[in-house]
């Protein structure tokens, strides 16, 4: 963004304005994947026997996955203080999702691949998804 000096009004560089779908779309894809993913197959029920977690965490798991999904693309195309509400709630979700992920699976790995000790890898893609959320959660629609 650049300020004209002798108007004082902001000019965006051309596609500025739709930038923050970059990070939506990325955040929407593996949310939305991996929460049909938890659906599929085996379904919930194994997901959450093999996570060790209660069946109603394991689903609860999963619909947040494919909410918050939903709701981060939704957010972004309300151009209201509800859109930048459904933004901000789908981030924070995203937020918490991401770090039950990364303290129950991935701590303790940095690199993302599969080792004897981390067969699901390590954390180093879900803390980049969880700057991704925290960027929409602090700026919301004004991304």
């Amino acid at each position: 963004m650049n300020t004209d000096r002798t108007t004082g009004t902001v000019q965006q560089a051309p596609g500025e304005r739709h930038a923050h779908w970059f990070l939506r779309f990325a955040l929407a894809s593996v949310f939305l994947y991996m929460g049909i993913d938890k659906f599929m197959g085996g379904g919930v029920a194994e997901f959450s026997m093999v996570m060790g977690l209660p069946l109603v965490l394991g689903a609860a798991v999963a619909l947040g996955e494919v909410g918050t999904g939903l709701l981060i693309l939704l957010g972004g195309l309300i151009a209201s203080q509800l859109g930048d509400l459904a933004t901000r709630l789908a981030a924070l979700g995203m937020i918490l999702i991401l770090l039950g992920a990364i303290f129950m699976v991935h701590w303790g790995q940095w690199h993302f691949m599969a080792t004897a000790s981390h067969p699901l890898g390590g954390m180093m893609f879900q803390v980049t998804l969880v700057m991704m959320a925290l960027y929409l959660l602090a700026k919301g629609n004004n991304a």
